[in-house]
């Protein structure tokens, strides 16, 4: 379940009121007259099942709430509660499969900022990749994977290619690029520091590496693996259960990637440069790829239960004006 605490002007309450009443899958509706004071209005609040949430928004915002007042949106983990069962019984589809698309607007776009913080986890990911190609340590490339935020900027691109904002576009190719190449700047210093301090030598990015010479190596399977990694992430995004990203973070390889083209640059050996790079654009643009069309059949899928709508006999049958 959701719950909505709106600020709604005087004026607006009756029109918001009979909305929130017509909609399948809502309960507990609570008004406060003349509550709110910045901005002045009435504060009207009530729990809807996830799978309705979008779709009341939607409407909602067509009425201005978010213009001239506000709406603000919690996720509940527990509701006692029959009406808030049978709520969730009336509104059509599954919560699961829900997808609140102004949540996922806002929090690609968050993720999709080019910050010290995003670039310091980014380069921190791809030094210790560093560390683990170089030792041909795969643990050390898991563990890379997993603090590497680059899922954020990829997600923000396929959201907004969905959405059809160019804005959220180019904010998470800045991003997605200029982390990269910061990231990949930063590790050529640290390569040679290291090779300055005796710990990095030319031998070891020669010698045979058996755990970790995928890294450099694309093929078609590294383009399938990014696909799938891409349609988990996604789904895992889109149904708030994002416990599944730290699966999808091990599975893909490009913070990897991007580490041993570093490193790999610093001593001169072009030929892995230019594999790691290819491994790189292979699993970025697979995730991509994987994301847009992820979100474009989750759209098309909802937009199909949305026409479902429930018998008019049914308490609560939403209106449509």
């Amino acid at each position: 379940m959701l719950h909505l605490r709106l600020i709604v002007p005087a004026g607006t309450t009756d029109e918001v009121v009979t909305l929130l009443e017509s909609t399948v899958g809502t309960a507990h509706l609570v008004v406060l007259p003349g509550a709110a004071r910045s901005p002045a209005g009435d504060v009207v609040m009530c729990d809807v099942a996830r799978e309705a949430g979008d779709e009341l928004i939607d409407s909602l915002r067509d009425l201005g709430i978010d213009r001239s007042g506000a709406i603000s949106i919690e996720h509940l983990d527990l509701t006692l509660s029959s009406r808030a069962e049978k709520a969730e019984h009336e509104a059509p589809g599954d919560s699961a499969d829900a997808v609140l698309w102004e949540e996922l607007t806002e929090a690609t776009h968050e993720e999709s900022t080019f910050s010290i913080t995003y670039v310091s986890f980014l380069a921190l990911a791809t030094m210790l990749a560093a560390c683990g190609v170089m030792l041909d340590n795969a643990v050390l490339i898991v563990g890379a994977m997993a603090v590497g935020p680059e899922f954020g900027p990829l997600a923000g691109i396929s959201t907004a290619i969905v959405q059809r904002a160019p804005r959220l576009v180019a904010r998470s190719l800045v991003a997605l690029i200029g982390g990269f190449a910061l990231a990949m700047v930063i590790t050529a210093g640290f390569a040679w520091l290291m090779d300055a301090l005796g710990l990095f030598t030319h031998d070891m990015i020669d010698k045979p590496r058996p755990n970790t010479d995928f890294i450099w190596h694309p093929d078609l399977m590294s383009f399938v693996v990014a696909f799938l990694a891409g349609i988990a992430g996604t789904l895992s995004l889109t149904s708030a259960k994002s416990g599944a990203l730290i699966g999808v973070a091990i599975s893909v390889t490009t913070v990897p990637a991007a580490a041993n083209a570093a490193v790999a640059f610093s001593y001169s050996d072009y030929q892995q440069t230019v594999g790691s790079g290819q491994q790189l654009l292979a699993n970025l643009g697979g995730i991509v790829l994987a994301g847009t069309l992820t979100l474009l059949l989750e759209k098309g899928l909802w937009r199909v239960r949305r026409t479902q709508k429930p018998p008019a006999s049914t308490p609560g049958a939403s209106v449509r004006r």
